[in-house]
């Protein structure tokens, strides 16, 4: 009885029972878990030991990640029995891999060298045996069709790209870890939209797993790190929701999102992105050292300085990000190039406001009714 009432179950004649479903068995096992992580990081001293470059002054744990993927596993190995399980197996392997280096890295460190190796392990699972890939670009830059070895090449840079993008802007309380929610919440919608409703499960899964992790990382008391673990495992997430987003509206010429689903994926990602490309300009132009040098040039760097908190910090960044994607969303109907472009414009100018703001003060361009 039980075997014919799942065999013939559909999760989407219950959507909304069944993402609940999903992140209340992240959120809870997230929850139950980090008190845990943090007992035993404690125990053991497995902590990140403050230096010059750091902007916490005392030792902190850094296993958050370890939270966030035993959650997400649990949810792929119960409510994805349900789903594509080729789809959701092959992910959890992927993350494996990337749990094991971020844990190494955490405790041990890791070369940047083994590092990469195993982003491109983990992303060619996926690529070579589900042929998620990339297939083009919508039109953008004249670009349809790639040649297969083109696609697979480029679809591996993207999730190596991704990846590090989110390990880099994990540097201040919450903000690596909301941008995740940002984006998976907004991936999220899309899949709901698009009837992908193994992808919509495994991002809202995503959520219930984080949430309960920014809560220790904003404490004063408690707080945890997401470490490398975890930054390489949300990059991963938002990088496989990209990827296959743009693979599936690429098949369908049908799709509402067929001609801007390869903008719409770029917005969501676009914060990281940007204050990485900006990061590696400075150091090999600039200072003229290794892009891999870690210094205090990035985004939320420098709103610390102008005198924002680590919250309002992330708060300042997540809301401007939600904006890009907001207007992306409304521009889908334009030609492919034209929302790229605009994307692109405001996107810099949205990454840019604050610095332009506190440019207008020091200049006394802006009214006094206007400065704070």
């Amino acid at each position: 009885m039980i075997q014919e009432l799942v065999k013939h179950f559909n999760p989407l004649d219950y959507l909304e029972i069944w993402l609940l479903l999903a992140f209340l068995i992240a959120f809870f096992v997230s929850l139950t878990s980090f008190p845990a992580i943090f007992n035993v990081a404690i125990a053991k001293h497995l902590m990140d030991e403050p230096d010059d470059r750091s902007v916490h002054d005392r030792k902190t744990p850094t296993l958050g990640g370890v939270g966030i993927f035993i959650s997400l596993a649990v949810v792929i190995t119960t409510v994805g029995a349900l789903l594509d399980t080729k789809i959701l197996l092959l992910v959890l392997g992927s993350m494996t891999v990337l749990f094991f280096l971020g844990l190494k890295d955490d405790l041990l460190i890791l070369s940047p060298r083994k590092k990469f190796f195993g982003q491109l392990m983990a992303a060619s699972l996926l690529i070579i045996f589900t042929d998620t890939r990339i297939l083009g670009l919508s039109g953008v830059f004249g670009i349809t069709i790639l040649p297969y070895w083109l696609s697979v090449l480029f679809t591996l840079f993207v999730y190596v790209l991704l990846i590090n993008a989110y390990n880099l802007i994990d540097g201040v309380d919450g903000l690596a870890g909301c941008l995740a929610v940002a984006g998976c919440a907004s991936f999220a919608y899309l899949f709901i939209k698009t009837g992908d409703i193994t992808m919509s499960t495994l991002t809202v899964g995503a959520i219930g797993a984080i949430i309960p992790f920014l809560r220790l990382n904003f404490s004063k008391r408690k707080k945890i790190f997401m470490g490398d673990t975890g930054s390489m495992i949300v990059g991963f997430l938002i990088a496989f929701c990209a990827v296959r987003f743009i693979n599936t509206t690429e098949l369908n010429p049908k799709s509402e999102f067929f001609k801007s689903a390869p903008i719409l994926a770029l917005s969501i990602a676009f914060f990281p992105l940007l204050d990485t490309l900006r990061i590696f300009i400075i150091r090999l132009v600039v200072l003229r050292t290794s892009p891999f040098t870690a210094d205090q040039n990035h985004i939320h760097h420098r709103y610390l300085k102008l005198g924002l908190s680590h919250a309002q910090t992330t708060i300042y960044i997540v809301v401007l990000n939600l904006m890009l994607i907001a207007f992306v969303y409304q521009i889908g109907h334009l030609d492919t190039i034209v929302q790229f472009l605009l994307m692109a414009l405001v996107g810099t100018l949205l990454y840019s406001s604050l610095f332009i703001y506190n440019w207008l003060i020091i200049k006394k361009w802006l009214p006094d009714s206007m400065r704070t």
